[in-house]
C-alpha cells in the first residue's frame, strides 16, 4: 500500500533545525514495515539526516555551509531576491530535497543519534511544504 500526505512545517529562521518530532506528528499511522520518503517542495531549503543529540552540530553545519557557499559574490547573477537567495539554491543542491527512512515495527527506524533536519537557507522563510510518501 502507498499513502501520501502533504503538510507544512512551521516557519523557522535560517539554520539547521531538528524536525523529526514535528514530521512524525503529521504522519498517518505507519505500517509495520516499509519506507517513508520525504520531499521538500522548495528550492531554498533542504532535508537531511544527521546527529540529533549535540546542538553544536546544528551551528557547525550552518558555519560549514556558509563557508562553502558565501553570500554576495560578484559572480552571482540571480540576485533580485536578496543576498541569501542564490546561495540558498546552491546549498539546497548540496544537501538535497529528500530523505528516505525505513519503517520497522510501525516506527521510523532512525539510528540512536539520528534526526531529520530542515535546512533553512533563507533569512526569512515561510513554512515549508513536505510531501510524505509511505510505502508498506
Amino acid at each position: 500500500m502507498i499513502t501520501q500526505t502533504v503538510f507544512t512545517l512551521r516557519p523557522r529562521s535560517r539554520g539547521f533545525h531538528l524536525v523529526t518530532d514535528e514530521i512524525s506528528a503529521r504522519l498517518p499511522e505507519l505500517p509495520a514495515t516499509g519506507l517513508l520518503h520525504l520531499f521538500i517542495r522548495h528550492t531554498s531549503a533542504a532535508l537531511t539526516i544527521n546527529e540529533n543529540a549535540d546542538p553544536d552540530v546544528q551551528s557547525d553545519l550552518e558555519t560549514i555551509f556558509n563557508r562553502l557557499v558565501p553570500e554576495r559574490q560578484p559572480y552571482y547573477r540571480h540576485t533580485l531576491e536578496g543576498d541569501d537567495d542564490m546561495p540558498a539554491h546552491a546549498k539546497t543542491s548540496l544537501a538535497g530535497t529528500s530523505v528516505t527512512v525505513p519503517i520497522t515495527g510501525g516506527r521510523l527506524n532512525l539510528g540512536v543519534w539520528q534526526g531529520i533536519y530542515l535546512c533553512e537557507f533563507r533569512d526569512r522563510a515561510s513554512g515549508r511544504q513536505v510531501v510524505a510518501t509511505i510505502i508498506g
